[in-house]
């Protein structure tokens, strides 16, 4: 089932994006000479608890599809730096919340098929807000402090609508609240 790797090559090149050009050959024997692959930072999610039980949505505008979303605070893994780091980083300078107990909760991939990014979702329990968050330039972020309920309201809704979010907070609901919704 593994295919092999004849050739590669970069088709576009940023600071925080590549896209690889490789030539493969299928157990099958057929060959692509242009086979895409989206290379990128590693990304973070961390489903944060708050001291007094309520979930720490963002609200956003994202440009790629053109629509305000509501999201867990997330962000890219810098390099050299852990899984583990950037989610407490991006957790503070996104909502000015830290402390509390951490843990790993889950992995996902948003596309395995065309990319190697892999989403570590981490678990942030007891939270509370140490400091004003600190965000990029480009950044505009309303933090909502919720309720199970609202967040499932939310995921039902499609007002969450990326998937690596949905997975690993349909994950959350499933696990901590079993499956049933409000």
């Amino acid at each position: 089932m593994i295919w092999q790797t004849l050739k590669s090559s970069y088709a576009f090149l940023c600071p925080w994006l590549k896209v690889r050009k490789d030539h493969v050959r299928l157990p099958s024997g057929l060959e692509m000479e242009d086979f895409y692959v989206v290379e990128a930072n590693d990304w973070v999610n961390v489903i944060a608890i708050t001291e007094d039980g309520k979930i720490i949505i963002e609200e956003q505008y994202r440009h790629g599809i053109q629509r305000v979303c509501f999201e867990l605070p997330a962000g890219n893994v810098s390099e050299g730096e852990t899984p583990l780091a950037a989610a407490k980083r991006e957790l503070l300078e996104e909502t000015g919340y830290a402390g509390g107990k951490w843990s790993f909760f889950c992995s996902s991939v948003p596309n395995a098929s065309g990319m190697n990014t892999v989403c570590h979702t981490f678990l942030a329990t007891g939270v509370r807000k140490t400091a004003e968050p600190k965000m990029a330039p480009s950044e505009d972020i309303r933090v909502h402090l919720l309720t199970k309920e609202e967040i499932t309201e939310l995921l039902l809704t499609d007002l969450i609508i990326e998937g690596v979010m949905q997975a690993s907070l349909w994950r959350f609901i499933t696990v901590n609240y079993g499956c049933k919704s409000t």
